[in-house]
């Protein structure tokens, strides 16, 4: 009996033998490529492991930089800080040495300006015309009218130029006021005519001349219109 097979089969089916020199195959082209991307992941591996360090040097070398650059920056802060301080030292000092200079020279202004104002300062004698000049100063000064001739006339009438001279026995006297001094003034009239900046001493010739004067101008106009008792 005859053997038939199917149209087809012989020609697709595979042997064992085919199937196991397929697998065979394979493998071996697994190893391969396996084999083959051991190396390069090795090389990959090595060449990240090589770039590690560098990429860490790098870091390194940015943060030296940074600590570097703050660096200068502190310093350079500093050296201002140092010179803004000097500057304000310098300024202070010069101030201090131009106020002191210009103390030193308004004192020496106001020296020179007293010792002139000294010197100017009429010095008067201790006599009747000492006393007259330095009155009519006075006078003067405090818009009292009055002249030398005026002043002379009514002094020798009244006391003969004798400062101490006192009134004992005319009605002022008798009313316990007596006239006293170069012109003869009772204590009311000098109290109430006294002049600022002379002697509350109706005694000191100056101040008895000028509140006598002072009275004569309220009076008569002028000491130089008395001619008489007054």
């Amino acid at each position: 009996m005859s053997t038939h097979s199917t149209p087809g089969h012989s020609r697709n089916a595979l042997t064992k033998t085919q199937k196991f020199s397929i697998a065979g195959v394979a493998t071996l082209g697994a190893a391969a490529l396996a084999f083959s991307l051991v190396p390069g992941s090795s090389e990959a591996t090595t060449q990240a492991a090589d770039v590690s360090p560098v990429a860490f040097a790098a870091s390194t070398d940015a943060q030296q930089t940074v600590h570097a650059s703050v660096s200068k920056q502190q310093s350079n802060a500093d050296k201002q800080a140092k010179a803004a301080a000097a500057k304000a030292a310098a300024d202070k000092k010069a101030a201090d040495e131009a106020a002191a200079k210009k103390k030193a020279e308004d004192e020496r202004k106001a020296k020179e300006a007293a010792s002139r104002a000294a010197a100017r300062k009429p010095v008067y004698a201790n006599n009747l015309d000492g006393w007259i000049r330095q009155s009519l100063d006075i006078m003067k000064s405090k818009g009292i009218p009055g002249s030398y001739d005026g002043l002379h006339r009514n002094i020798m009438r009244e006391s003969t130029g004798n400062p101490n001279a006192m009134n004992g026995w005319d009605v002022n006297a008798i009313n316990g006021t007596p006239s006293i001094g170069l012109l003869q003034v009772i204590q009311p009239t000098f109290n109430a005519y006294h002049v600022d900046g002379t002697s509350t001493n109706i005694y000191d010739p100056v101040a008895n001349i000028t509140a006598a004067a002072n009275y004569a101008a309220d009076k008569y106009g002028s000491i130089d219109n008395v001619n008489g008792a007054y």
